[in-house]
């Protein structure tokens, strides 16, 4: 049905798609959701756009299930057939308490989703043009039922993994402070480029106080840095998306080339040292988000007084901190110390 496919382009187009379609998802609530709280308590006639956020970070499934479709160049039925079913097994829409509707719980289970989008893809892949004049009657519910309720079926195995690491990263909680919001942060920047949901862990291991300060600000580090470490071969706009949206849209390329983590990991250990120095502070619920939606900021600032220097002090920590880090980082391992490329953070999207 299409050229030849490696296991090499199968797995980057799948993880391609599923960040991609993760940071879209997540940009309009990155940029406007902060921004939509304050006009709905501002007009309360307008509080129903929030909603839009809400549903937008519930589609990520279809979104990813779609975008895949289109790196491997199938038809839009065919695309539109693995968006729903990886819609359905990620979890974010589910039943009602009492059965008799629907709700939007969240953006679902990522590992869930990869493995759901490339076992649809793979049927999409198996079946080629066999149902032809009848892909439209054929496709769209054999993989949402089959595909997607297999996926389903293996939501709650998924999440007990995101579970489990979460139980891990907890023990670290009771070591030495500069320790723990070094590793922390250095954890958090692995998690956030990761399939593993960064937010997940962080609600699942109820991290907060300085130890969620740490983790925003490795997130933080890891979407400076990868921007910064890829201005020079990637679009301006994809390199914003990795701070403003998600670092998730490298995941990919770090699962194709670990060695570009390196001034991610150099970048957000030094974060991590100030988390404990300038006693920088967050929730469970803030903790996986970093600069996006300036949620990190926003959580320390919301436990100080909010004064023009805890102002000052949260963007020095959250901005200049990770940026000139990153710089000098990226600088040390692709010019004094040549281990990795710009070219390597090239991201084909």
């Amino acid at each position: 049905m299409k050229e030849n496919i490696t296991i090499k382009k199968f797995t980057m187009n799948v993880l391609n798609g599923i960040a991609l379609g993760t940071v879209l998802c997540l940009v309009p609530g990155a940029l406007l959701g902060e921004l939509l709280k304050y006009i709905g308590k501002l007009y309360p006639s307008l509080a129903f756009l929030s909603l839009s956020i809400t549903i937008s970070n519930a589609m990520i499934g279809l979104a990813s299930g779609i975008i895949i479709g289109l790196f491997f160049k199938f038809t839009p039925v065919q695309s539109v057939s693995i968006g729903l079913a990886t819609l359905f097994a990620g979890g974010s829409i589910i039943p009602t308490p009492d059965k008799t509707g629907l709700m939007l719980k969240g953006s679902g289970d990522i590992v869930t989703m990869i493995f759901t989008a490339a076992l649809a893809t793979a049927f999409i892949l198996l079946i080629g043009d066999k149902a032809k004049n009848y892909a439209v009657i054929i496709l769209p519910p054999l993989t949402l039922v089959i595909i997607g309720g297999i996926g389903r079926f293996t939501l709650p195995f998924f999440s007990g993994v995101t579970k489990l690491l979460g139980d891990g990263i907890k023990h670290l909680l009771t070591l030495q402070p500069i320790i723990l919001t070094i590793l922390i942060a250095m954890i958090f920047a692995c998690l956030v480029v990761s399939p593993i949901t960064s937010v997940g862990v962080a609600l699942a291991i109820n991290i907060e106080g300085i130890a969620s300060g740490a983790a925003n600000l490795g997130i933080c580090a890891c979407g400076f840095t990868l921007a910064i470490a890829g201005w020079a071969v990637n679009s301006k706009g994809v390199c914003f998306a990795h701070f403003i949206g998600s670092p998730k849209i490298s995941m990919a390329n770090i699962f194709a080339k670990p060695k570009i983590m390196l001034p991610v990991l150099c970048s957000a250990a030094v974060s991590g040292v100030f988390a404990t120095i300038l006693n920088i502070q967050g929730t469970p619920m803030s903790a996986g988000f970093g600069f996006s939606g300036l949620v990190g900021p926003l959580a320390h600032l919301s436990t100080t007084d909010g004064s023009t220097l805890e102002i000052l002090k949260a963007a020095i920590v959250f901005v200049v901190i990770p940026v000139v880090s990153g710089f000098f980082f990226v600088k040390l391992f692709t010019k004094i110390v040549p281990i990795i490329k710009p070219e390597d953070y090239k991201l084909n999207l």
